[in-house]
């Protein structure tokens, strides 16, 4: 039942990978990356293997092995290995599904036309290296995965909105701090002006005589001063 094995930096014995076998039927995915394989010839019959990861590997030939076992293979990385001529890819001819093929890091990638050559020799393939043939880049995720979907413009929308709320509240608390700063200056300066003028009436109040300022502060509050009672009497 198992469809996914991932053994990647285990050992090899002697470039086979003990307790891999044929009973494995319904895998799909199987990577020995970095294993120390020298080739692929003790590899099982899977049928329904579909990725075969075998990069940093010592892999130089024995590529008709694949077509034999792998039959239904559509992806094959052998990045990283020591394959250096454009025949030793020939048997991949015979895996008529294969259409993504990696050999990045591999000395036959320096060859002159490589790609060309390749894409020649293997005209099933749509991808190498990651590239298809006019140099158009392979997709490798769904854009609404990568945060891209609507559903992300529209928080990022919502933040903006929020972001856009708090600054005009906080214009707004500036606007009414400096009302208030300003009403409090006017307070104060009325409130020394009220001051000053009774420190005048109080100075101008020294200056008099004494009976002119006793007569003058009881007019003010009101009432007779008795000397002009007297002189009415008299009168």
């Amino acid at each position: 039942q198992v469809k996914e094995l991932v053994l990647d930096n285990c050992r090899s014995d002697d470039g086979k990978i003990i307790g891999l076998s044929s009973d494995f039927e319904n895998l799909e995915f199987l990577s020995m990356i970095n294993v120390s394989l020298m080739s692929v010839s003790n590899l099982p019959k899977l049928n329904k293997l579909r990725k075969l990861e075998l990069s940093d590997n010592r892999i130089s030939s024995g590529l008709e092995v694949l077509a034999e076992r792998t039959p239904n293979l559509t992806h094959l990385n052998l990045s990283g290995n020591k394959i250096k001529d454009i025949n030793t890819l020939e048997p991949l001819k015979k895996l008529p599904n294969l259409h993504s093929l990696d050999l990045f890091n591999c000395e036959v990638t320096m060859l002159i036309n490589y790609r060309e050559s390749v894409f020649t020799l293997l005209p099933q393939l749509t991808y190498l290296d990651g590239f298809d043939a006019d140099d158009e880049e392979a997709p490798d995720s769904d854009p609404e995965a990568d945060g891209d979907g609507p559903e992300d413009e529209y928080e990022n929308g919502e933040d903006d909105l929020d972001e856009e709320v708090i600054d005009d509240e906080e214009d707004e608390d500036d606007d009414l701090d400096g009302e208030e700063e300003e009403d409090g200056v006017d307070d104060e300066e009325e409130d020394e002006e009220e001051d000053g003028e009774e420190d005048e009436e109080d100075e101008a109040d020294d200056d008099l005589p004494r009976g002119e300022k006793r007569k003058r502060n009881l007019e003010d509050e009101g009432e007779e001063d008795p000397d002009d009672d007297e002189d009415d009497e008299d009168d």
